[in-house]
């Protein structure tokens, strides 16, 4: 029987940026990601009367749901899947799911949402979840949204950790040596994944050549960057951000604004700065000094963000 526990319980997920190698991950390169753990995604789990069934609720975006009468939306897929998982029939629940996360806007909204909610069902049942379960039901939901996820959205927000992720390998908890503060901006432009994604491989397709180069390119920034972290080397790490933006730009998944928001924070003061997730949209994020935080962030707004704030990446 499942034990008795207090409710209503509640669990929530992080946000992640990708620091380097977005898209050039999907193609087995790696990439380094950092948790966002100031900006979050939090569900909350209230028992129901008898027969009332499972409710899924997400004010922010004006969604109720009833998880039997909803096969294909994400959040019911995601509800589904933690209950199969755990072995449990549906209950009779309102999962109420907010967040702090733009969508679309790279900074793993969808997949903190799903972690949210997994953590709280786990919760519920008097289950603490290990991140590997967490990573692979989430990666399941991730299919919906993205079409071919890399999996790296999934693994830092599972794990809560800054990681070096390789596709179909085991992600490695990266050995930070000193923090470091990253101010992420919020373009308000919706950032089309699955799009870019798609834009992504028919150039690849039409290009191999040319775009494996590109890929290898990154490839190299990312070890880079990797050895500065370990190093404590931050200040080196700028200069390789804004190496793989100009990547990101000749793989055509940068944009005016994003190019015009990178230059505005260079210009105040950051170490170096890019475009983070799927592009297009979504988010920038640059490399500052603790000092600058709020030269940058004014500087990026004045550029046109719709918002923008800082988080720290901390040291082991």
């Amino acid at each position: 029987m499942m034990a008795e526990i207090r409710l209503p319980v509640e669990a929530s997920a992080c946000g992640k940026v990708i620091l380097l190698g977005e898209h050039a991950v999907v193609y087995g390169r790696p990439a380094l990601a950092a948790p966002v753990c100031g900006r979050r995604a939090r569900a909350r789990a209230e028992p129901l009367p008898p027969g009332a069934g499972c409710w899924i609720e997400a004010p922010d975006t004006g969604e109720r749901l009833r998880l039997s009468e909803a096969p294909d939306h994400p959040l019911a897929r995601t509800v589904r899947l933690a209950l199969e998982h755990l072995g449990l029939p549906e209950p009779d629940l309102r999962l109420v799911l907010r967040s702090e996360l733009p969508i679309a806007g790279g900074l793993g909204s969808s997949a903190a949402a799903s972690a949210a909610l997994v953590r709280a069902l786990f919760r519920w049942a008097d289950r603490t979840p290990e991140p590997e379960i967490v990573s692979a039901l989430v990666y399941e939901i991730e299919k919906l949204h993205h079409g071919t996820p890399s999996g790296i959205d999934n693994t830092v927000i599972a794990y809560e950790r800054p990681i070096r992720f390789v596709r179909s390998r085991p992600p490695v908890l990266l050995r930070i040596a000193r923090p470091f503060t990253l101010v992420i901006a919020d373009s308000g432009v919706p950032s089309p994944t699955r799009e870019t994604v798609a834009a992504v491989r028919a150039g690849w397709e039409r290009e191999p050549a040319r775009y494996e180069a590109l890929f290898d390119a990154i490839a190299g920034l990312v070890q880079e960057a990797e050895a500065c972290l370990q190093a404590g080397a931050i200040e080196t790490l700028g200069p390789l951000l804004d190496a793989n933006h100009r990547i990101l730009q000749e793989l055509g998944v940068s944009s005016p604004l994003l190019d015009h928001l990178v230059e505005a924070a260079r210009m105040a003061g950051a170490l170096g700065a890019k475009l983070t997730g799927g592009g297009r949209g979504g988010n920038v994020i640059a490399l500052v000094r603790p000092e600058d935080v709020e030269v940058v962030a004014r500087a990026l707004r004045a550029a046109g963000a719709r918002g923008a704030f800082a988080t720290e990446v901390r040291a082991d």
